[in-house]
């Protein structure tokens, strides 16, 4: 079952208590800040509306005094370069304050900038997982948990997967070597869940957004 609590002590990097007997880590990462603020909060879209907005305020102004237009133009400038370089702060932020660790028994991201949270997911709670490559080698891995339990969208952005609002889906965000790291999840998964065999297709083919194949891709 899915857990969240705020935590101000951390046992261990990105585990707020020791782990029990028997539960090890075996893997830990965190976004690529770059990638996030590509993929997340869109910086890079958001730099070419301002460009064109910027080149058609100029076009609009084009008749009236060249020093009245260079320095609206300036203006806007300063005002768009500050709006695309606090959101690339924020996902800077948002990468070097969050945490993932998958462990044989759970997975648990430590996130948040001011507000830090903790979402316990246990491998036995997880319905299935979908991975989406992006570029050089990052990717998202979201994961479907088993109702009734749920995490409010909110909580977990930007580490959900985009637009499922109404049932949230927790995400490792832009991580580096991203399908290992599916394949770290999908072996701990199969150890922790052997009578899920549900959870296959036919002759032993994983269905979409299943825990066991992690290669359905997702829209973000």
């Amino acid at each position: 079952m899915s857990q969240q609590h705020e935590h101000e002590f951390e046992a261990a990097p990105g585990l707020p208590e020791a782990l029990p007997a028997g539960e090890k880590i075996l893997w830990q990462g965190a976004p690529d800040w770059r990638q996030l603020a590509l993929h997340a909060f869109h910086v890079r879209k958001l730099a070419i509306y301002f460009v064109l907005m910027i080149a058609l305020q100029g076009l609009v102004m084009r008749h009236q005094a060249a020093d009245l237009i260079l320095a609206s133009l300036m203006t806007s400038a300063i005002l768009a370069l500050t709006a695309v370089g606090m959101l690339t702060a924020i996902a800077w932020f948002a990468c070097h304050t969050c945490l993932y660790t998958l462990t044989n028994k759970r997975l648990v991201m430590r996130v948040g900038i001011v507000l830090t949270m903790t979402f316990n997911l246990p491998l036995v709670r997880l319905a299935g997982a979908a991975l989406k490559p992006r570029g050089g080698g990052c990717g998202d891995i979201a994961l479907r948990i088993k109702e009734p339990d749920r995490i409010a969208y909110l909580h977990l952005w930007p580490h959900a997967r985009a637009w499922r609002l109404k049932n949230p889906e927790p995400s490792l965000r832009c991580v580096a070597d991203a399908a290992a790291v599916a394949g770290k999840i999908a072996q701990a998964w199969r150890a922790a869940n052997p009578g899920e065999a549900a959870l296959l297709g036919p002759q032993g083919e994983a269905p979409p957004n299943s825990v066991q194949g992690l290669s359905q891709p997702i829209s973000a």
